[in-house]
């Protein structure tokens, strides 16, 4: 009864839902945005026999997060087979499908990822499927349509080497979507002199309340992000982070204004490091991944204008101490970082001090495969899901491994989810299956 009084509440005051519910994962990197979460009484050793309360098949493979709200497991998938986008949603106790719809028709522009690798957003009241081809559709939570469009149709054919995969977020009664590409045709697709933009979005019409263009001095590749929005408040001012194009900003959420930016990690401006974990805020630092090896940046939080000569705190040293990130997200938990690097022969995980960039401790994961999905906190506990589908159970104080729990099926090499935990269960996705983990 509390908790539905919370959510009452909130409603009243028209907040958004997805940062008022610890026990809710309303994005892809959960309640605070930053991968953590307060829920307590997780299990730390489980199998696809032991501990599970129920699993359901999934349609294909996908990159999206499982999305969870109230009863309801929202998940985007794609169906390689009949081509189709889906966007369903699953009973949170019992794994029983709700209701299932084809939002678009496509399933992939290279052998990395698909069009559905995007994860799905909701406030409680409405929840936001964005695909890599541009489609976007809104439903009720109940699975009713409110509206649907398409990004690439309305905005210009995307220029991206790979399919692109950033996730919308929705803040505050705000859609927010960003498209860092390049500024050329890549493939025959996208348009010369195509700008980068960020889009707010009224949710419940798809009305455009704003667009901005954002500019960088990268080229090729390294103009195309991966990454998604993230919201961050500090010193009682809101923004939105985006990385991307060798540099990092902050931006006004009601208008899209740009309110600072430092960069860059490419002085010699590379034309490959396009750019794929989001950004991470926590402890007043702002943090920011460079690719291919490259260090982490820690940026002072609370910056105006171009703070890029004075605003950095520290770096890591990258491929020379192995606190680098390719593609995970790092997450912020118990008032430190956590850096995966899930990439070549070491898969290193780092527990980092926020105020000096040192080291508390690093653990060799000893994987084979890759990890893709980033790492998620709770419970005193780390989850970190790879390529084949074993989840890596780690100890948050000591960076112990307590468990490797294998998901996954024999061949499996496209797991890229990342766990989501809610209502005091994990939800794992697999290449083929949705589990619903938990300790009753």
């Amino acid at each position: 009864m509390k908790i539905e009084k919370n959510i009452l509440w909130a409603v009243a005051l028209g907040l958004s839902l997805a940062g008022v519910q610890a026990g809710e994962w309303g994005n892809w990197r959960g309640p605070n945005h930053n991968g953590s979460t307060e829920e307590k009484d997780l299990p730390a050793k489980f199998s696809k026999t032991q501990g599970v309360i129920w699993s359901a098949p999934m349609p294909g493979p996908s990159a999206a997060t499982p999305i969870v709200f109230g009863d309801h497991v929202f998940l985007s998938s794609s169906n390689p087979e009949e081509q189709q986008l889906m966007a369903s949603c699953h009973d949170r106790k019992t794994g029983a499908l709700k209701w299932k719809h084809v939002v678009a028709h496509g399933h992939n522009k290279d052998n990395r990822s698909n069009y559905a690798a995007p994860s799905p957003v909701t406030d409680g009241q409405l929840v936001s499927f964005y695909y890599g081809n541009g489609a976007l559709a809104t439903y009720t939570t109940d699975g009713k349509k409110m509206w649907a469009k398409n990004i690439e149709k309305q905005h210009g054919e995307f220029a991206y080497q790979w399919t692109p995969s950033s996730s919308p977020l929705l803040h505050n009664g705000t859609l927010y979507l960003q498209v860092l590409q390049r500024n050329s045709k890549v493939h025959g697709r996208g348009r010369d002199n195509g700008k980068s933009y960020i889009l707010g979005l009224d949710p419940k019409t798809g009305g455009q309340l704003w667009k901005v263009y954002r500019t960088a001095r990268a080229k090729a590749e390294s103009l195309e992000a991966y990454s998604t929005p993230v919201p961050f408040t500090h010193g009682g001012r809101e923004e939105i982070l985006i990385t991307g194009g060798d540099c990092i900003t902050g931006h006004d959420p009601k208008s899209g204004a740009e309110l600072w930016r430092w960069g860059t990690w490419n002085p010699t401006r590379i034309g490959h490091w396009r750019l794929v974990p989001s950004p991470v805020a926590g402890a007043g630092v702002v943090l920011a991944c460079a690719p291919k090896r490259a260090p982490v940046y820690a940026i002072k939080a609370g910056a105006k204008g171009d703070v890029s000569s004075s605003g950095m705190l520290w770096h890591s040293e990258g491929s020379r101490d192995g606190v680098s990130s390719d593609v995970c997200t790092p997450l912020f938990y118990q008032d430190d970082f956590f850096v995966l690097y899930g990439e070549g022969r070491d898969k290193m995980l780092s527990r980092i001090d926020p105020k000096t960039g040192k080291a508390k401790w690093a653990t060799d994961l000893k994987s084979r495969s890759l990890f893709r999905g980033s790492p998620t906190g709770a419970d005193g506990k780390l989850y970190a899901m790879n390529h084949a589908g074993t989840v890596h159970v780690i100890d948050a104080k000591s960076g112990k491994i307590l468990r490797r729990a294998e998901m996954g099926e024999a061949g499996d090499d496209q797991t890229r989810a990342s766990v989501a935990v809610a209502h005091g269960s994990l939800f794992i996705r697999t290449n083929g299956r949705l589990f619903c983990i938990g300790k009753s």
